[in-house]
């Protein structure tokens, strides 16, 4: 019994050094978690789940076949996580909810870290709507007092219709919410992320970069909007653009890359 005793304490003590000292060291000096994906018992999608990856998510066809595995077992567990919610009579469809789960895992695949506890629901309109937090009218928003993200059906789909328009409206508001909780929690992509928006924050400060990022005519102007929209603006271009953006950007393309520890 005694040596049970030693032994967890000898256990708990290799976690504790381990999430302490070990990974924080790493990430310091290599910008990256220890390692990303780990199941050992990995979630599994429906057939008709699985198909419309393979027909509709770009994203999910240009992976690995051990890729591919780590991806739906991640966009399996965010189907169990989160509840959907239609309004206005639209109706939640497989087709909905594996392609709005897609985009927040493609978003965070680099990321250990892939599921918010700051948002418990999806919500999702067939058209723009009218939202009674802001008293506008939206195609999508994260509301982080009513724990749910928000979209626009038509809106989101128009976001994959385009591939390199930089316009994609799942892409930004999960940006939206990457933001928030790589800022208020102390994981270590979290971390990661964190210091990397803050990396890139202190390049725009110079006026000589503001000067050409503004007159690049690349990003749109509501990208200087607040310090949100820059980073949700950002991450569309990242994954719409890449290449345009390294060319145009390199220094800031690789900050980006590496914020979100992007490797695929």
């Amino acid at each position: 019994m005694n040596y049970i005793i030693i032994l967890f304490f000898i256990i708990l003590g290799s976690l504790f050094t381990y999430h302490v000292i070990v990974e924080p060291i790493y990430a310091f000096f290599f910008r990256k978690p220890i390692f990303v994906h780990f199941y050992p018992f990995p979630s599994r999608l429906t057939k008709p789940q699985k198909e419309i990856l393979k027909t509709e998510f770009e994203f999910y066809q240009t992976l690995s076949p051990i890729h591919k595995k780590y991806f739906e077992h991640r966009v399996a567990n965010f189907l169990e996580t989160y509840v959907f919610l239609g309004r206005e009579d639209f109706e939640i469809t497989d087709q909905v909810k594996v392609l709005i789960a897609s985009t927040s895992v493609m978003l965070t695949f680099g990321m250990r870290k892939y599921l918010f506890t700051e948002i418990n629901k999806v919500i999702v309109f067939p058209d723009i709507y009218y939202s009674s937090f802001t008293k506008e009218y939206h195609k999508g928003e994260l509301n982080i007092n009513a724990k749910a993200i928000v979209f626009s059906w038509k809106h989101f789909l128009e976001g994959y219709k385009i591939s390199n328009d930089n316009l994609n409206l799942g892409l930004h508001e999960f940006s939206h919410l990457v933001h928030f909780s790589g800022t208020q929690n102390s994981d270590t992509s979290s971390a990661i992320f964190a210091k990397g928006f803050s990396e890139i924050l202190e390049m725009l400060k110079s006026p000589k970069n503001q000067e050409y990022f503004i007159q690049s005519g690349y990003f749109r102007e509501y990208a200087f909007t607040n310090q949100f929209e820059l980073l949700a603006v950002m991450l569309e271009h990242f994954f719409e653009t890449p290449k345009e953006f390294k060319k145009k950007f390199p220094e800031l393309y690789e900050k980006v890359r590496e914020m979100i520890n992007f490797a695929v």
